[in-house]
């Protein structure tokens, strides 16, 4: 018979408390929170169609993925595969949300149709005539979006 010592419980309990700690942590929270309508981000506009035929496009549901806890559409199979291969490089900033609202400290929704690339990404803006003052001092707009972004990023994901 063996006995199992008050000292070796101490010690086991010690080293599974210590263990635990190094594991990563396993999250089912995306890293950003994008702008989604019952699920489908950007209420379905194909995102690598901005890229590749310099509009948008209304994406289709036989053509989807999931990535950061949203179904983004595309019109095709070849644009659902280049954003599988690449979401970082398709997604747009600050969520899918109106990247001169971030600017100004709120997530606001968006106009597929009012739209800009800069540098290599997307931006979305409210509508036209706010996209017009966004392009006015763009650069400016996005050092601001991209100070205010970690917290309504932050408020976005507790929305869900």
């Amino acid at each position: 018979m063996s006995l199992v010592t008050p000292r070796a419980v101490v010690a086991a309990l010690s080293l599974l408390v210590l263990t635990a700690a190094d594991l990563p942590a396993q999250s089912t929270t995306p890293k950003t929170a994008y702008n989604t309508t019952r699920g489908v981000a950007l209420d379905g506009s194909d995102v690598v169609a901005y890229f590749t035929e310099g509009r948008p496009v209304k994406g289709s549901p036989s053509f989807t993925h999931t990535w950061e806890q949203a179904t983004w559409r595309f019109a095709s199979a070849g644009h659902r595969d280049a954003f599988a291969a690449a979401p970082e490089k398709y997604a747009p900033q600050f969520g899918g949300f109106c990247a001169y609202g971030v600017s100004r400290g709120y997530a606001v929704d968006i106009d597929p149709n009012a739209w800009t690339i800069v540098d290599g990404r997307l931006y979305l803006n409210y509508s036209k005539s706010v996209q017009r003052t966004w392009d006015k001092d763009r650069a400016t707009y996005i050092q601001k979006a991209d100070a205010n972004w970690p917290a309504i990023a932050a408020q976005q994901a507790g929305k869900e």
